[in-house]
């Protein structure tokens, strides 16, 4: 799959059939889209091509609006949305920058300067609420009518519903934000993880006889907060089980960067710079403030006791690294 940072150059840009919008979390609704597009792309011989936007839309005007608490919560990193549409048999990615310009562009050069002459898109598909141009002003008819004086072909996709309920990212997020894995995993069709490379920390983890692996959270509003269950794959031959925490760590750090901290059971190798990817089970609790370090060494040791009465109870899952040695 080729992944393009704005528009593709004159020289690789194809004829496709693309798809537009956020795909946070890659859902089976979307899914669903994608499946849609790629037999488009194999029946009329074009590349399939998805573009999303960094950042999130809603994230920038909240920004703007000087107000990012409103910006939503994030599912997927970048690099786990672009596994996934790898995943999904994508050939062409577009990650187009959400800035002021774009924001500005009204729906007829939406039309004229991204789909005709930036993508050279032949038959697209959207979602049935999909909107585009300044202002939102862009709508299903008017791509119909572009499509028809341009040269490409507009389809829409119905809405995916799961247990008589519509899939979305909105929903992904109430589920995770509740802690019901169970529902976010069918809406999914996965179970929910995070991934990144292993950066170095202020190793204090270590010094309270709980090392941990450290992964950048790169936007500040992550769907999930607290301390989880949680199992880790790329450090074995199997999924090594653990505790972990994902917040702003209120007792040791007053930055604010969010940071998602991984004990893993009995394990001791030198994993700085590996890929990981950090599958979560069940929440535990919160992330609290404590009064001093003893404190949070005394919660840390509580979590890690609860973690591993999960995997005791759940019988199949090894009760620490060791275990798979």
């Amino acid at each position: 799959m080729k992944v393009f940072r704005g528009l593709p150059n004159a020289a690789a840009r194809a004829p496709c059939a693309l798809t537009i919008g956020n795909f946070d979390g890659v859902h089976l609704g979307h899914q669903a889209l994608l499946d849609r597009v790629n037999g488009a792309a194999l029946q009329l011989g074009l590349d399939s091509a998805v573009m999303t936007f960094e950042p999130h839309p809603r994230e920038y005007f909240a920004r703007l609006q000087g107000d990012p608490a409103n910006a939503p919560a994030r599912i997927a990193n970048l690099r786990d949305k672009l596994r996934t549409l790898s995943d999904a048999g994508i050939d062409r990615v577009i990650v187009q920058h959400f800035n002021a310009h774009f924001a500005a562009l009204t729906p007829q050069e939406f039309i004229e300067q991204i789909l005709v002459t930036g993508l050279h898109v032949k038959w697209l598909m959207v979602g049935e609420d999909f909107c585009f141009g300044a202002r939102r002003a862009g709508n299903i008819a008017l791509l119909i009518e572009a499509g028809k004086h341009y040269g490409f072909h507009v389809e829409t996709l119905p809405t995916v519903l799961h247990a008589g309920q519509r899939i979305s990212s909105s929903a992904i997020r109430a589920a995770l934000a509740a802690g019901d894995f169970v529902q976010a995993t069918h809406m999914l069709g996965h179970p929910y993880a995070m991934s990144g490379h292993v950066i170095h920390g202020k190793k204090l983890g270590r010094t309270i006889g709980f090392p941990t692996l450290n992964l950048a959270v790169t936007h500040k509003h992550a769907a999930l907060g607290g301390i989880y269950v949680v199992q880790v794959h790329g450090l074995a031959d199997q999924p090594l089980p653990g505790v972990a925490s994902i917040g702003v760590r209120p007792t040791v750090d007053d930055s604010g960067r969010v940071l998602l901290e991984t004990h893993v059971f009995d394990f001791a190798g030198n994993c700085y710079g590996k890929l990981v990817q950090i599958e979560f089970l069940k929440k535990l609790r919160n992330e609290e403030k404590y009064i001093d370090l003893p404190s949070l060494t005394a919660a840390i040791g509580r979590d890690a006791d609860n973690a591993r009465s999960y995997f005791r109870q759940a019988g199949d899952v090894a009760m620490s690294a060791t275990d798979r040695i």
